[in-house]
């Protein structure tokens, strides 16, 4: 069941792809590996069909009512209980029914019902999930000298 005030245009029975990601967290200077499940959009799906490098060990193609109960998390079936939650789940898996309800056609790349095993998994580029960026003068971008003047 779907309550939401701002999901009223959706219902339980609506497509969506939830991915299961391996990400990092970054803690007293130790880097710690998790399962992180969330929701994936038409456009990232498509994006990631094409063989892109992702931390997407595999996705789920269920509906809303299976992962989402009174605007709360549910573990979708076959997802480790280890794995977590991303933040702003629910809202997250609420944007992203909206983008196959847009374009019905990505449904098709992953049925309902399906699981999908074969993208191209890769660690290369950590997901740190709570890295901060800290921006320094270094960080600039040196300008020529005559872009301000008028010549």
């Amino acid at each position: 069941m779907i309550s939401e005030q701002n999901a009223v245009d959706l219902n339980a029975d609506d497509y969506i792809l939830i991915g299961l990601a391996t990400c990092f967290i970054k803690e007293d200077g130790e880097v710690h590996q998790v399962d992180v499940i969330e929701p994936i959009p038409s456009a990232s799906l498509e994006a990631l069909l094409k063989g892109i490098p992702t931390s997407y060990k595999y996705a789920c193609a269920t509906n809303l009512g299976s992962v989402v109960n009174q605007d709360e998390p549910i573990l979708p079936t076959g997802f480790p209980s280890s794995a977590q939650f991303a933040d702003e789940f629910v809202p997250r898996v609420y944007a992203a029914a909206r983008t196959y309800k847009r374009r019905e056609s990505a449904k098709s790349l992953i049925p309902l019902g399906t699981t999908y095993t074969d993208f191209k998994y890769s660690l290369d580029r950590k997901r740190v999930l709570n890295a901060s960026r800290v921006v320094t003068k270094d960080d600039n971008v040196k300008q020529h000298s005559h872009t301000h003047k008028v010549l």
